[in-house]
């Protein structure tokens, strides 16, 4: 199996865990403010992935400097950009999260160009903008709230597709040096730098609220699946691929999302749905199966007959 193809069913695979997210972080922060809920996640990714750590094979210590860009690159994606998330989340719609955020990807194109160097293709743009389309259509903008009451949430939500594409090229240049393990471990404790000193601050607003079996089994899905496994498999996407092709896995998380409200909810099967998942689908095959690839490796082949 080619890493291209490892790094899409990767990353399609925690984008897909997340589709679910949004509807579970709207329940679940009714109960627990958004940076007391996002330090226990985190935590509990912590535990998961020391554990499985502790398994692997001995490696070596970490340098000073090394550790130092691990907790750089963690507070950027889960200190600011996944506590943007839930601020916004918490103070705006499920709606308008999925709208908003569903822009990370194109900011991982922009950041890839920057700071990786990576080559900005044609087909990659075009991947990018059709897929967007498809999540539009999905999504329709015609359910966001764009008011003044959720003006903060949504200054909060693009702050946080911002970052995640930061935070996501970033993953990229580290995991040259080390293994998906390592980073996705230490990158977690670079979050908490930023969330458990929002704690008592947040907590003196709005304290906890009483916990149900629900509200327990989100923050046990929150935490392992989409925070350990799924975070797991996305910085292992961008250690396979170019962070410019993983960008259009992001695009399965609203799609998935719609297929659940399907699904589970019992929502009609729409001809926007539809449309829009075929763009999705479009834009990721147009990208795995690049015209340049193609070009060249025929190139290659002929060149060998001769």
């Amino acid at each position: 199996m080619s890493d291209t193809l490892r790094g899409a069913i990767y990353g399609l695979s925690a984008a897909a865990i997340w589709g679910g997210m949004y509807v579970i972080s709207d329940v679940v922060l009714k109960t627990v403010p958004p940076f007391t809920l996002l330090s226990i996640r985190l935590i509990m990714a912590i535990a998961v992935l020391a554990i499985i750590r502790s398994r692997l094979p001995q490696r070596r210590p970490l340098s000073g400097r090394e550790l130092l860009s691990l907790l750089a690159v963690g507070l950027i994606g889960y200190g600011i950009s996944l506590g943007a998330q839930f601020v916004g989340t918490d103070q705006s719609t499920a709606v308008n999260g999925a709208l908003v955020t569903s822009a990370s990807p194109a900011f991982i194109l922009i950041f890839a160009a920057l700071i990786l160097r990576e080559r900005l293709t044609m087909t990659r743009v075009v991947a990018v903008v059709l897929a967007s389309i498809g999540v539009v259509i999905i999504i329709d903008p015609g359910k966001a709230d764009f008011s003044s009451a959720t003006f903060w949430g949504d200054v909060a939500l693009a702050l946080a597709a911002v970052t995640w594409g930061l935070y996501s090229v970033l993953v990229r240049r580290v995991s040259a040096r080390l293994d998906t393990t390592t980073v996705s471990l230490y990158v977690l404790f670079g979050g908490l730098l930023l969330t458990l000193p929002a704690i008592p601050f947040e907590l003196r607003q709005r304290p906890l609220g009483s916990m149900d079996g629900g509200t327990l089994l989100g923050i046990l899905y929150l935490g392992v699946i989409s925070t350990a496994a799924a975070m797991w498999l996305w910085n292992r996407a961008f250690a396979l691929v170019d962070a410019s092709l993983a960008s259009l896995f992001f695009f399965a998380q609203p799609l998935v999302g719609a297929l659940l409200g399907v699904l589970l909810l019992g929502q009609a099967l729409t001809p926007t749905l539809i449309g829009g998942g075929l763009l999705i689908a479009l834009g990721v095959l147009l990208t795995l199966i690049a015209p340049e690839r193609l070009l060249r490796r025929w190139q290659k082949t002929a060149s060998a007959k001769v």
